[in-house]
């Protein structure tokens, strides 16, 4: 079978390998849908941390059943992609998706940009009825899920969601249903008129033409978000985030960097401020999507923007990180 692998950053190359055999507790699954997300494009090009070369990317997926127990041939299903061992404290705890031994799909161990997968049966989820597309994007869309969640969004709060990616888009949209007030932040004039216009986000802000506190003072009143939330895993903008936290405020990272975080602590102090991390999602994140789809609540082809064969993804990968090119999200149609 056909396999996409980035053998270093910058290099990704087609190779021919074995079609995987069905074992004990495993299901084969054959991929139709590969969304890109920014984990895929961080470590093509070698900013993603937690990472090795070479590697199979994609873990967004949208499959089709060989071979697995309880599920039809053909039948449409997704996985959760966040392989836990099933003993460690967090797994212990209910919180999978932080195993101290996670592997993660695409991102510890080769992915799903092939043509078949071999994956746990238990990380399998039916697919509800849902299309390959919708199927694609539950995952990411299950992370902002899932940081909503950590946050505890409350109806009538300010929520500021730094980063109109894919990952804060899905931020913003559960933040929305919870019955937060979503402020959303970033430097990218076409993202944020995205959130405006597909998401129907109220309160936009572009750091690199606006003052970013001020405005934050007139959109809450000068009460300030009480929950502030980082999807752009930069080092400068998740520093200077602190200072927009309401006193008594929460903010939650789920972006990711590779350095130190530094904040003033009398300022951190004074505000009784709460700092977590949000990471990967849960099996309740996922059925909370698909639920949300199935109900309209999110309408996840708005968030397609690109589309290309499995044949073209080696040519178009590098113009993806280019912001020039538009790119919300990436879809890869397999044959």
């Amino acid at each position: 079978m056909n396999v996409l692998v980035c053998n270093q950053p910058g290099e990704l190359e087609y190779r021919q390998t074995e079609e995987p055999k069905a074992a004990e507790g495993s299901a084969i699954l054959k991929v139709k849908r590969i969304g890109v997300c920014g984990t895929d494009l961080h470590a093509y090009e070698g900013t993603q941390p937690f990472f090795n070369y070479p590697r199979v990317l994609g873990h967004e997926l949208a499959l089709e059943v060989e071979e697995a127990k309880g599920f039809k041939k053909g039948e449409r299903v997704t996985i959760i992609p966040y392989f836990g061992c099933g003993v460690c404290i967090a797994c212990r705890n209910g919180k999978p998706n932080c195993c101290v031994q996670i592997n993660v799909f695409g991102v510890h161990i080769d992915g799903g940009m092939k043509e078949y997968i071999s994956v746990p049966l238990s990380s399998v989820l039916p697919g509800k009825g849902l299309g390959f597309d919708e199927l694609a994007l539950v995952e990411p869309l299950a992370i902002g899920a899932h940081g909503i969640w950590r946050a505890g969004v409350q109806p009538g709060e300010f929520v500021l969601v730094i980063g109109a990616g894919p990952i804060g888009l899905g931020l913003m949209e559960f933040a929305r249903i919870a019955g937060g007030k979503v402020v959303a932040l970033d430097i990218n004039k076409q993202r944020l008129e995205f959130c405006s216009d597909k998401l129907g986000v109220s309160h936009v802000i572009n750091a690199a033409e606006e003052d970013v506190m001020q405005r934050l003072k007139e959109i809450t009143n000068n009460d300030m978000p009480t929950v502030v939330i980082d999807a752009t895993g930069n080092r400068k903008a998740i520093n200077n985030a602190f200072q927009y936290m309401s006193h008594g405020g929460r903010y939650v990272l789920v972006g990711l960097q590779r350095e130190e975080i530094v904040v003033s602590h009398p300022e951190f102090h004074k505000r009784e401020s709460t700092l977590m991390s949000s990471r990967n999602a849960t099996k309740a994140d996922f059925e909370k999507v698909m639920n949300a789809m199935i109900d309209g609540k999110v309408n996840p082809s708005t968030y397609i923007t690109h589309r290309v064969s499995f044949k073209e993804v080696k040519d178009n990968f590098k113009n993806w990180l280019n912001p020039s090119f538009g790119v919300i999200k990436a879809m890869i149609e397999m044959a």
